[in-house]
Parts: C-alpha cells; structure tokens; sequence
C-alpha cells in the first residue's frame, strides 16, 4: 500500500501564513508528480499547485503569488506554502501523487491523502 499523509492545517486569520506538508510511504519506485489540491463541501476539488519530476510548476491563477509548492524528493515530501490567506482559502486541502511502484512495472499510479483542514477566519 502507498499512502499519502497531511499535516499542518489548522485555523489562521485573514493575512496569515501557514505551511502543509505531505509524506509519502509504502511501496514506491518513483514520483513523478506532486500536487495539492482543495476541496469545499458542495464544490468540485479543484488543483492548487502541482510540480512534475522535471521541475515544472503550475500554480491555480486564485492563489497565484500567495502559494508556493516546494519539496524534498529524498524524503518524499512536499509542501504548500501558503500566506496572505483569504476567507475563501478555506478548504481541506488534500496531497496528490503519480508514482511508479516498482523498477519493473512502467505504470503511472494516483494516490491521495485524507486531506487536512485549512480555516481562515478572524
């Protein structure tokens, strides 16, 4: 099994910071994507940030220049960083990868956190 832990969410006011992190463990060969996404009751789950094995990066335009994705291939993790957060960032944010499990097996697999609540209220 691969499973994908979050932690860092909790509750900040308007203008505040706040860091995520993601963990990945289990049966893993290599990642080859990770990304953040968020989801509110009733909405679609949309892509926050993602960051590809060649280092590229897409940021969603509503969170453009207040969110930042990072991360550390060795350790399998990666982080949101988030800052000057709006009321409307409120969401659970969840971790998302693509990953080969094994040097044999050439498939691409998905794998999703539980997902981490994220607040922000004054």
């Amino acid at each position: 099994q691969v499973q994908l832990v979050e932690s860092g969410g909790g509750l900040v006011q308007p203008g505040g910071s706040l860091t995520l992190s993601c963990t990945a463990s289990g049966t893993i060969f290599n990642i080859y994507a990770m990304a953040w996404y968020r989801q509110v009751p009733g909405q679609q789950r949309e892509l926050v940030a993602a960051v590809t094995y060649g280092g590229m990066t897409n940021i969603a335009p509503s969170v453009q220049g207040r969110f930042e994705i990072t991360r550390d291939s060795a350790k399998n993790m990666w982080y949101l960083q988030m800052s000057s957060l709006k009321p409307e960032d409120t969401a659970v944010y969840i971790c998302n990868a693509m990953a080969r499990n094994t040097e044999s097996d050439l498939n691409l697999y998905t794998y999703w956190g539980e997902g981490t609540q994220v607040t922000v209220a004054s």
